[in-house]
């Protein structure tokens, strides 16, 4: 069973996901399209997008370069 992440880590979470939908649609991406350039499925992407995922750097390095960001820039975007 998953557990919802806390209110500190969910707010990240959110944060990264904004931060992630804001440079897919940028680049003119669904979700399918950034599932497919990452490799994960686009409903992960949508859950990843809503903060409801706890995303590993795995992950982070997948979409990061799907984005044609550094894993590093990207949680940049999510800090700001």
């Amino acid at each position: 069973m998953r557990t919802r992440p806390s209110k500190p880590e969910g707010l990240l979470l959110k944060t990264l996901g904004r931060a992630i939908r804001e440079r897919r649609e940028a680049m003119g991406l669904s979700q399918e399209e950034l599932g497919d350039l990452s490799a994960l499925h686009r409903t992960y992407i949508g859950s990843v997008e809503r903060g409801e995922r706890n995303i590993t750097l795995t992950g982070i390095k997948k979409i990061s370069m799907a984005l044609q960001l550094s894993a590093a820039e990207l949680i940049k975007r999510a800090e700001s």
